[in-house]
């Protein structure tokens, strides 16, 4: 198809370092006359690629290549898990081994920057402990928040991608969820030992926030099943 020529084309460019983070790309009158489609396939290839993170759209202001971490699809991941049937232990354990490891290195090399975006999540489940649906986007806000401060941004697109399938996941049952204050302070108290430069302090106290996690979880969902 005559999109998929756009697609290969802009990665192309990205491949040969004629393309760089956070740079415009081409207008779309360009492309149209560099890869010989038209202007409705050059969209929708630039669509396209947007959808997976690789190209912001700006409306009024042109495309441009993301400047942010990569965003990794989380849907071949939903597809093998209902595929091969993963246990929500199995879920769990990847997602502790994952995570209190990235923590660890948050504390050792978080940025202000960084600092400042996990407290803006902490404060946002402060604020929605009366909203399960929203307290749920800020949880998910501060683990990606975690991800990017590890420095790493390959384990910060794998942190985005496993945290969009646990939102799905999640999303069913968190109205049924127990007390969504106590789970923010935890997340307070994680925050602060990154703060802090306490790399196993941090590891410990998100060991422990996911392993309560998993058992609310299955509380949640035990409760959200229909009667025999």
């Amino acid at each position: 198809m005559a999109n998929q020529l756009v697609v290969r084309h802009v990665r192309d460019l990205i491949f040969r370092g004629k393309l760089k983070p956070g740079q415009k790309l081409p207008t779309e009158r360009e492309l149209v006359g560099d890869i010989g489609v038209s202007r409705t396939s050059v969209r929708a290839g630039l669509q396209t690629l947007a959808a997976k993170g690789l190209l912001v759209i700006r409306h009024g202001s042109g495309t441009f290549v993301a400047d942010g971490p990569p965003m990794l699809d989380s849907e071949p991941l939903g597809l093998l898990a209902a595929l091969h049937g993963f246990t929500r232990k199995q879920m769990f354990e990847a997602r502790r081994t994952l995570e209190v490891s990235i923590v660890r290195m948050a504390a050792e090399s978080a940025a202000p920057e960084d600092l400042a975006g996990i407290s803006d999540a902490v404060t946002g489940m402060f604020a929605t402990c009366d909203d399960p649906q929203a307290f749920l986007l800020h949880d998910i806000r501060f683990h990606d928040a975690v991800g990017k401060a590890s420095g790493n941004p390959i384990l910060a697109s794998v942190v985005e991608m496993i945290s969009a399938l646990f939102y799905e996941q999640r999303r069913k049952t968190v109205d049924r969820g127990g007390n969504l204050r106590s789970v923010a302070a935890v997340h307070w108290r994680i925050y602060e030992a990154i703060r802090d430069r306490e790399p196993g302090r941090a590891a410990n106290l998100m060991s422990e926030h996911l392993i309560q996690a998993e058992r609310e979880q299955q509380a949640e969902e035990s409760d959200h099943q229909e009667p025999a």
